[in-house]
């Protein structure tokens, strides 16, 4: 038995006796019904009388605990009246706690809670479209129709994409305590789930392996804390190395750039590309291909006893600080060597059962070492020469740079462009952004633009974290965040809504749910 309070439309409170019976609620006997809080109280004090007094004639030879007993009836009276008023429950910490960074970034200035929804719904669970519409209904209590979310996408036009990317730079700016200091450049391509191609989607080089699939080519130009800054979006068949100055140019004219080194991989590596940047007066630092520069540089390479804590430097320009830089790394030397050796055995298992013929050896990868003899009988062979050539060159790493920096910081630079390439991971992976099964313009560039934003999303909570000491990676706190429990409770004249954090899990994530944890989180990490 237990006290229930059952509110009415009018705005009173009746209070009866109750017991559970076959999971269903039976009321035994009713105290009366009140508007005044005093006389509901009496009335609870009755009902509390009425059910002691009721155990009492049940079971008097067994009240051997007296006040304990009865207290601990009163307690468990309270938690079924409690449980009797919970109105709802929900799984929407992961909500609360994106929605904050959200609008740390400054995003929602912008007011489009649709956007917004669909943001959070693509860092809390990634899925289609239709799935995100189940999602933000069955746990955050958000109508988001699908209709609603294609009509959005197809809004979603370049002036305000335009406004996000502002937003997002904006903050990266404050952060870094009002400049940017060192871009990073790279691409990747997304594939469709299609065999249509249209003006975008086209067939090209693919960095996933679907080479026969359209694809769109995505540019992403990056701070050094892996912030995104930019993105940009290219056909699927265009090269990789013509997308990097427009995306830039555009980058320094629109946010009035000075005193900027821009990093990206041999990808970019052109003579057309390092006139253009030297044109425009833009310091750079990109990978060199080594292997493919003229007879004397790699002979003077080559000549060089390989150093660990060495970095040799040949200038390139007579007017220009423009040079060649070369570094070694045994780490890297080991790697290279093990990686050779495991496509060789690879090879030779081929050549060996004849799976290999003269139609099929090319110069790519490690088919570069073959050799073919013989004109009746054809024989292919590992040439070891080439194979020995090869390996005078593992550990070597080449860059190009014109930039006003020391040799070492060049170098160093030219590493931190494993945040363009995590910033591409966290894409693909945790926010699952292709396969892409959008078909329409308008609505791939609106499904990479809301990527993007989740992207600076996670990127910005992934920095709060390490700021605050608080040692959980941002999936962690996402995974543990979707197990943590919202309720509303009916009270007597309102409602409380409560977030439970039970286990020792749990209450890892209670810092994100204090203002002080927030504080000021726009001041750079350097100050």
């Amino acid at each position: 038995m237990f006290v229930k309070k059952k509110p009415n439309r009018s705005g009173s409170t009746t209070v009866t006796v109750a017991c559970k019976l076959k999971k269903k609620t039976k009321y035994l006997k009713t105290f009366g019904t009140s508007s005044d809080l005093a006389e509901i109280r009496r009335m609870v004090s009755k009902a509390e009388e009425y059910i002691r007094s009721q155990r009492q004639a049940l079971q008097p030879e067994l009240d051997f605990e007296g006040e304990a007993r009865r207290k601990a009836e009163q307690r468990r009276a309270a938690v079924e009246s409690f449980l009797e008023d919970i109105e709802y429950v929900a799984l929407d910490a992961p909500k609360r706690i994106l929605e904050r960074v959200f609008h740390e970034i400054g995003f929602g200035e912008l007011g489009d809670d649709v956007f917004r929804s669909l943001v959070i719904a693509r860092l809390s669970f990634p899925s289609s479209k239709r799935a995100t519409a189940e999602y933000l209904k069955s746990h955050f209590e958000e109508d988001v129709s699908l209709h609603k979310i294609y009509r959005y996408l197809d809004q979603l036009n370049d002036s305000r994409q335009e406004m996000i990317q502002k937003v997002s730079v904006n903050h990266t700016m404050s952060v870094h305590g009002g400049s940017i200091g060192i871009l990073f450049y790279d691409v990747t391509t997304l594939y469709f789930d299609s065999d249509n191609f249209d003006e975008l989607r086209k067939p090209g080089y693919s960095k996933d392996g679907k080479h026969s699939n359209p694809q769109i080519v995505l540019g992403l130009l990056v701070s050094s804390d892996g912030c995104p800054l930019a993105y940009t979006i290219h056909e699927g068949n265009k090269y990789e190395g013509h997308t990097m100055l427009p995306i830039v140019k555009d980058f320094v004219e629109k946010y009035e750039l000075e005193d900027f080194v821009v990093v990206a991989d041999s990808g970019m590596m052109s003579d057309a590309n390092i006139a253009e940047l030297e044109d425009n007066d833009i310091q750079y630092i990109l990978g060199a291909r080594i292997r493919n520069m003229s007879p004397q540089v790699r002979e003077w390479i080559l000549s060089w006893e390989k150093n660990q804590s060495e970095i040799i430097s040949l200038p390139l320009g007579e007017k220009t600080n423009k040079r060649l830089l070369v570094g070694y790394s045994e780490k890297r030397a080991v790697k290279e060597a093990a990686n050779r050796e495991k496509g060789l055995e690879k090879l030779r298992k081929k050549y060996a059962s004849g799976t290999i013929t003269k139609s099929k050896i090319t110069q790519r990868g490690y088919n570069k070492f073959l050799k073919v003899s013989g004109s009746e009988r054809i024989m292919v062979n590992i040439d070891e020469n080439l194979v020995a050539e090869d390996g005078k060159w593992d550990g070597l790493k080449g860059y190009v740079s014109n930039s006003d920096l020391s040799d070492r910081e060049i170098v160093a630079a030219y590493h931190e462009l494993y945040n363009v390439e995590q910033s591409f991971r966290i894409a693909k992976s945790k926010l699952e952004i292709r396969p892409i099964f959008h078909f329409n313009s308008k609505r791939i560039r609106a499904h990479i633009c809301i990527c993007f934003v989740a992207l600076k999303v996670y990127r910005e909570l992934e920095r709060l974290l390490k700021k605050n000491n608080l040692n959980l990676s941002v999936d962690a706190v996402l995974n543990i965040a979707k197990s943590i429990p919202t309720i509303r409770v009916s009270m007597e004249e309102e409602k409380l809504t409560k977030t439970l954090f039970i286990t020792p899990r749990q209450k890892q994530l209670l810092p994100l749910f204090d203002d002080k944890f927030w504080g000021s989180q726009t001041s750079s990490d350097n100050q």
